[in-house]
């Protein structure tokens, strides 16, 4: 009985140890001046802003989203070649991508790349980071500037007018609770339950 129980407690662990999909980006001197993302197949990601950060965002993407994202990285034979473009262009940043299953294990850093599944990879990152980025300032503002709150709205509308953002549904509660709140401006409470509604059902 110990031995089945053992099997099955190895099997579960096994089943649980997927591929896991790493991006980071290093820019001294931007804001943020590093971004880290790790995602999972089952969807589990995270996201922090510095190498040490012990208490980074967590939040669930897609299935569709994620099966789009694992299949750039399956196009681009999970990163076992160079990504980097031969032109002289300015720094952008060091991107790593990263792909982890198991004993299989690689990694690529780049600065531009012509690529145009490495490209539109690292746009589904950019877009996770700046959903993110967008949860930290709302969360900020809604606990520490009220006065500030719309503004934080208004620039969350425009990145999901123009399709920005990436599990959007994170940001429900803060949303819902600027909107259900009498202490924030009436358009900052009429903008947050516009949002809300827009991500709830989109178009």
């Amino acid at each position: 009985m110990r031995w089945v129980l053992a099997l099955a407690t190895v099997s579960l662990l096994g089943a649980a140890d997927g591929p896991r999909l790493s991006f980071s980006k290093s820019f001294p001197g931007s804001v943020p001046a590093y971004v880290e993302i790790a995602l999972d197949k089952s969807g589990e990601a995270t996201y922090k802003e510095a190498t040490d950060d012990d208490r980074p965002l967590r939040f669930q993407v897609a299935e569709a989203d994620v099966n789009e994202i694992f299949g750039l990285a399956d196009k681009l034979g999970h990163f076992n070649r160079p990504l980097e473009a031969p032109l002289k262009v300015a720094f952008m940043g060091t991107k790593t991508f990263r792909f982890e299953n198991g004993p299989e294990k690689h990694e690529v850093k780049f600065n531009y790349s012509e690529d145009v599944d490495a490209q539109a990879l690292l746009d589904w990152f950019e877009r996770i980071s700046e959903t993110e980025q967008h949860m930290i300032s709302l969360e900020r503002t809604v606990k520490y500037d009220k006065l500030g709150v719309n503004q934080a709205l208004l620039l969350l509308q425009i990145s999901l007018e123009r399709k920005r953002l990436v599990a959007a549904q994170q940001l429900l509660p803060m949303l819902d609770r600027v909107a259900k709140n009498d202490s924030y401006m009436h358009m900052a409470r009429e903008r947050a339950a516009s949002l809300a509604e827009a991500i709830r059902a989109p178009k």
